[in-house]
């Protein structure tokens, strides 16, 4: 959390406000809060009660909203989502602003996600095509439009098919001045890493993902760790839910639009199928 507090104060532009929710901490986190608000008068602490339990997803974007309703939105240009355990580089809020500024239709944005391995940073391997969950940087009026994020697991995947149904680009882009170093490794769970997959992988179910599109990732994934059973708890977690009957994101023309996305990204992959969305949305829209 420090290394995060740190890289934030140190940014060449700094927030306006930097609203930082201390979800019912139990440890040193109120301390270590209020001592950083007394030095930066742009940052509020808002404290929740403690939960009692670790609520990935739904609580995720609970604590955010907690922080959200503590201002006027549209007394801001930008927003963004920002987890305690990132150490940024200094221009990071810079440059995604110069980006936004120099083009309208970029809704959402962030940098690239890598992680410590010994003395190696590792990239964490997110694609173009999404801002990263854990730094999701908005054009407010974007966010507001949107109707704001979906308080369920993968919320931070339907976001940016959403923006791209509206006309509008969700990107992030791999540059060292924008690679910043996420200090607890995605797709991890307070259980095992194994829990963490097998949730990924009912968050795909739930956003309505197919499943040869899920069996791809899966397949795709095999190589990465945990070798072979890190991708078959993400596979099972779809299946599991597919099983159980549980219930699919409740918007019908969003999982529509995410299929024909996949379809195609089977055919000709990720990259090439989100550029042929925003072609054509931006031919729609001259």
């Amino acid at each position: 959390m420090r290394q995060t507090l740190d890289t934030v104060v140190a940014q060449t532009v700094l927030p306006a406000l930097w609203v930082i929710v201390d979800d019912g901490s139990t440890d040193d986190t109120p301390r270590i809060l209020a001592e950083y608000a007394a030095k930066h008068p742009w940052i509020k602490v808002v404290t929740r009660t403690n939960r009692g339990h670790r609520a990935v997803g739904p609580g995720v974007v609970d604590a955010f909203y907690a922080g959200y309703a503590a201002v006027t939105p549209t007394d801001f240009e930008f927003v963004c989502k920002l987890d305690l355990d990132l150490r940024l580089p200094p221009r990071y809020f810079e440059i995604l602003m110069q980006r936004m500024h120099a083009n309208p239709r970029i809704a959402t944005c962030s940098g690239k996600a890598y992680v410590e391995q010994g003395d190696q940073l590792v990239n964490e391997g997110h694609g173009d095509e999404t801002s990263l969950g854990m730094t999701k940087f908005y054009r407010v009026s974007a966010f507001e439009a949107m109707g704001g994020f979906v308080r369920e697991v993968m919320w931070d995947g339907i976001d940016c098919h959403r923006c791209r149904m509206m006309g509008l680009i969700a990107c992030s882009w791999d540059e060292p001045e924008l690679r910043f170093v996420h200090l607890r490794p995605m797709g991890s769970s307070q259980q095992s890493i194994y829990t963490g997959r097998m949730r990924h992988g009912y968050g795909q179910y739930f956003m309505g993902t197919g499943f040869l599109y899920i069996l791809a990732s899966a397949i795709k994934k095999i190589a990465e760790k945990p070798y072979v059973l890190g991708s078959a708890a993400m596979l099972w977690g779809w299946v599991k839910s597919a099983l159980q009957g549980k219930p699919r994101y409740n918007d019908l023309e969003f999982r529509r639009f995410l299929r024909t996305y996949q379809a195609r990204a089977l055919l000709v992959g990720k990259a090439k199928a989100v550029a042929e969305i925003d072609a054509r949305n931006a031919l729609i829209q001259r």
